[in-house]
């Protein structure tokens, strides 16, 4: 009974030394990934919110509810990102408006797709450049828009300011129609080519798209900027709308997060961003976008490696939190193979010698009882001998030994019965 305590108590301490290890190591497993994240995107009824719809329902396949608040523009998400308290996670934003300086909080997943920047002037007016409109009235998107301050960017590099000029805040509808009432002379906004107003103004003889004929220059001082041609009858070809090709200047706008967001929901967001943005557009080819490029932020590494080597090789095959629960428990392979590989040479050792330690104790009584035999062969002594040698024996025919060690039982079997002959030799006859 004794040795199978002593090989409990073995066991009982490689389960701890293994425990323990597990226990330190378990303090370096980064946490699971969240599977609630919040996303801030732009007006309810615009692109950034129908977007992020989409991510919804792409992550919601994998067990991450993505929650949407709608915003005022670009310039609420960037702020809404850098507050802590605001809960934000993940934001669309416009390009040119965030820069790494700024925001050190925040990293890029890369450029998600163009919005080309629409400039629609009067058409009694002869506006051939930016700098044409000096003296007029300017709608230039609404106050923490993402528009604006790109629009007054682009305008205050041509010399036009609000000391020069009237600036307007009306949204992109609402100056669409103070353009065509002749309330604003020219209105600026970004907005998907496909969008109904924009086919709506190609369509309206009052008013006509500005083309940049710097549009060269405009990208190489600002490279946020990617330039972009309208193709002529895009828009319609039955009526050729527009007549002729139109270079147009696009900020690319970028999926951001904050740099403290778990990094396995980064590929998942990059996946789902190349699912809803990979497919062929008026100025885009299919697969075109995401792109792994930001001039502004830095790409996140997670997102890097994510474009370059595609998913994690577990997520390919698993569910995702599976292929993340295994991955977050790899860590834990050190310290199993730290324990278990010393343990499996000493474990069948400690084995060994417990079976030797219950036979040796035997030998031992035996080595006494020889002992006094030799030191005291009075015929008195043969009784005691006698019995003692017999509850030795008794033990020993009793022991149940692995068949492995069956060749040390026998031995200790006939060691005890030489010793009993040499006892028995001893009766007076």
């Amino acid at each position: 009974m004794r040795g199978w305590m002593n090989w409990v108590l073995v066991t009982l301490g490689a389960l701890l030394a293994i425990s323990g290890a597990f226990a330190f190591t378990y303090q370096y497993v980064e946490p699971a990934p969240p599977k609630h994240i919040v996303m801030t995107t732009g007006s309810d009824k615009g692109a950034y919110h129908a977007f992020g719809q989409r991510y919804a329902a792409i992550l919601a396949k994998a067990g991450i509810t993505l929650e949407l608040k709608p915003s005022a523009g670009t310039l609420e998400n960037i702020e809404r990102l850098k507050d802590d308290a605001a809960g934000v996670q993940v934001g669309l934003l416009q390009g040119g408006l965030a820069s790494a300086d700024s925001n050190p909080e925040l990293s890029s997943l890369g450029r998600m797709f163009l919005e080309p920047l629409w400039v629609f002037h009067r058409s009694d007016l002869k506006i051939e450049r930016l700098s044409d409109l000096a003296g007029r009235r300017l709608s230039v998107g609404p106050e923490g828009s993402g528009t604006r301050p790109l629009v007054t960017t682009l305008l205050g590099a041509s010399s036009i300011t609000s000391a020069n000029a009237t600036f307007l805040g009306a949204t992109a509808s609402d100056s669409a129609q103070l353009l065509i009432d002749g309330t604003a002379d020219a209105i600026f906004f970004t907005m998907a080519a496909d969008g109904e107003l924009v086919g709506r103004l190609l369509r309206e003889p009052k008013v006509k798209l500005l083309s940049f004929d710097q549009a060269e220059a405009y990208t190489r001082r600002y490279p946020f900027l990617a330039k972009i041609t309208l193709p002529a009858g895009v828009v319609d070809l039955g009526l050729n709308i527009p007549s002729h090709d139109i270079t147009l200047l696009a900020p690319a706008a970028t999926l951001v997060v904050r740099k403290d967001l778990h990094p396995a929901l980064i590929g998942l967001l990059v996946s789902a961003a190349k699912t809803v943005h990979a497919g062929p557009g008026m100025f885009q080819k299919p697969d075109e976008f995401p792109q792994a490029i930001d001039t502004e932020l830095p790409l996140d590494p997670e997102a890097v490696r994510f474009y370059k080597n595609g998913p994690p090789f577990l997520q390919r095959f698993m569910p995702f939190w599976l292929a993340t629960l295994i991955e977050r428990m790899r860590i834990l392979i050190i310290p199993l193979a730290t324990v278990l590989l010393p343990l499996s040479r000493i474990l069948p050792i400690a084995y060994r010698w417990q079976i030797k330690r219950r036979m040796l104790r035997w030998y031992n009584e035996l080595k006494q009882l020889e002992h006094r035999v030799k030191s005291d062969k009075s015929p008195d002594k043969v009784p005691g001998y006698l019995s003692e040698i017999l509850r030795i024996e008794d033990h020993v025919r009793g022991m149940k030994i692995p068949l492995a060690f069956s060749d040390q039982l026998y031995d200790l079997r006939n060691a005890v019965n030489l010793v009993r002959q040499r006892i028995e030799a001893m009766k007076p006859t």
